[in-house]
């Protein structure tokens, strides 16, 4: 009798606590799915995690008020990113004229720059002063600042040049200054990249008008094709929302639900139409030549002698990353650069090693130099995307590996299979790393038309897979690619132009600031080049950039 009685009291205690665990866990859900709805709710907004597209209902959700931002950061970054972005904050610049009156705002051919005198002449080590008046269409000099310049100091023949630092005193006035680095004659050029009136408008297309740039996925399933459209942001109130926010670095991305298929049957990422959305009034402030990439007059003559060094040189106020010589470019600080000429020194440089390469297409073109360069490459690319990748190209004799892959949204590319996207910091906490791996990454390109915060929270997220990257792989060598200046006109002006890619590039430099990492300084190679500016420099530049990266692969043993 005891022993089927204590049975009994066993199976009332173990019904017990099934029922208990079963209710407790009904309770739970149901709070936590009440509670958390990722589609509507601001929390995740301040998690890295999302709901996983194949999660997401087919049945459309209720449209809610817009729970995305294009200036969010996450509550890790918010401090450091606020600090990040007020560094870089540009000078104010005045609103438009009202009537608007083109005679009052900034003219490149009416502003003019001298030379400031040297008493004792121009000497190797020393320095060359520019003052700068910049005036509006009808001749009178400017009270007020924010206008984009840059300076040059160049002898062709000796296949020189050297950027300037240039300082906006907020008047109108401006001071360039050059270091003096060759002896000979040395030729200054001034030129307004942008004026401050057409800034303000940029500001503004990025204040109002981020999502300028349209991008759209493919959703099927068989035979039903749908397309939508996508973004950093969208607004809910225009249709329900499929969230494919990453869940490890908390990049937002979403993109309106189709009206029949399910978030899980998205294929594909493409740039869609890109909107100009300005005025015919604010059209005159991109003129090239006028007041966009044009040229300042010199008053007197814009060339100097400059003598050999005679004693100590003077310090540098103003201290480049480097400069071109016999067409060859010299950096002032870091690894001394060789010339890889041929195949068989690159091949030696590259032997037992990996070189991997994530970004935008102007890290693309390394790859390309690479594979270009090493004809016994064998490549693994026939069912990539031309300009996404991936990429892998290996040489087993000498146990070479070359990879690519493009970085994640926004990405303004032809159509991409969504699943071969991957955000950078991502792939780079796959590398294994070491002392024959090396690192390329270069993400600029794509994030203009955004406010910073989006590309601050990049970088932010990219700065910590590299610090983790070096911590567990001390010996790899990681390398960070600088913007750089472009042709421009008014559709790349208002979308792509180098007004907005300094800010990114100011940012880029803040936010890798003594953190071990290599810059390559691919703004003032193409700067001060003799080349036009392009956003993919040409084949001479990208050798010299190779060059850099390679001396760093496979630096010079000294005896």
């Amino acid at each position: 009798m005891k022993m089927g009685k204590l049975a009994a009291d066993k199976r009332t205690v173990f019904v017990f606590l099934v029922l208990v665990t079963w209710s407790t866990s009904v309770f739970l859900l149901r709070s936590y799915t009440k509670g958390y709805n990722f589609l509507t709710a601001p929390w995740y907004k301040t998690t890295s995690f999302t709901q996983p597209p194949f999660a997401v209902k087919t049945r459309a959700p209720e449209p809610e008020v817009q729970r995305c931002s294009f200036k969010y950061l996450p509550p890790a970054h918010i401090e450091e990113g606020r600090r990040l972005l007020d560094s870089i904050t540009w000078p104010e610049t005045l609103p438009l004229p009202k009537p608007f009156s083109l005679n009052l705002t900034t003219s490149g051919p009416k502003s003019t720059f001298y030379i400031e005198p040297e008493a004792e002449g121009w000497r190797v080590g020393g320095e060359l002063t520019v003052r700068i008046q910049m005036k509006d269409f009808s001749g009178n000099p400017k009270s007020s600042g924010g206008d984009f310049l840059i300076g040059r100091l160049h002898n062709r023949e000796l296949g020189a040049g050297v950027v300037g630092q240039v300082q906006d005193h907020l008047n109108g006035t401006f001071t360039a200054v050059f270091p003096l680095l060759w002896n000979g004659t040395a030729s200054v050029d001034v030129t307004l990249v942008q004026s401050s009136e057409s800034i303000s408008v940029l500001k503004r297309l990025t204040e109002q008008n981020p999502d300028r740039i349209d991008f759209g996925s493919d959703f099927r399933s068989g035979s039903v094709k749908e397309t939508t459209t996508c973004n950093v942001c969208l607004d809910p109130l225009k249709g329900p929302l499929c969230n494919y926010s990453d869940p490890s670095t908390g990049e937002q991305w979403f993109c309106y639900k189709p009206k029949t298929l399910d978030c899980g049957k998205r294929v594909n990422h493409f740039i869609g139409n890109i909107k100009t959305i300005i005025s015919k009034e604010e059209e005159a402030l991109f003129q090239t030549g006028v007041n966009l990439i044009a040229s300042l007059k010199a008053v007197g003559s814009n060339t100097v002698t400059v003598l050999s060094k005679a004693g100590e040189s003077q310090e540098m106020s103003f201290k480049p990353a480097g400069y071109y010589f016999n067409n060859i470019w010299r950096p002032l600080s870091g690894p001394a650069v060789r010339q890889f000429n041929n195949a068989s020194a690159i091949t030696a440089c590259l032997k037992g090693k990996q070189l991997h390469m994530f970004g935008d297409s102007t890290v693309r073109q390394y790859y390309s130099y690479i594979t270009q360069s090493l004809k016994n490459l064998q490549t693994f690319d026939k069912h990539s995307s031309t300009q996404g990748g991936p990429f892998l190209a290996v040489n087993q004799t000498d146990d070479i590996m070359v990879t690519y892959r493009t970085h994640g949204f926004p990405i303004r590319i032809r159509p991409l299979l969504v699943s071969q996207v991957q955000y950078v910091s991502s792939e780079l906490d796959r590398v294994a790393g070491g002392p024959n791996t090396v690192v390329i990454v270069g993400v600029w390109a794509h994030f203009g038309t955004y406010p910073m915060e989006l590309y601050c929270q990049r970088l932010l997220n990219i700065r910590r897979a590299i610090l983790h990257l070096l911590i567990r792989a001390p010996g790899t060598k990681v390398i960070i690619r600088t913007g750089n200046m472009k042709s421009m006109n008014l559709p790349i002006s208002v979308t792509n132009g180098d007004w907005y890619a300094l800010q990114p590039d100011k940012l880029l430099r803040a936010v890798f600031k003594d953190t071990g990492v290599f810059l390559l300084e691919s703004w003032e190679m193409v700067q001060a080049h003799y080349l036009p500016h392009n956003l993919h420099p040409g084949p001479e530049i990208i050798k010299l950039m190779m060059d850099q990266v390679l001396s760093l692969t496979c630096p010079e043993t000294r005896r």
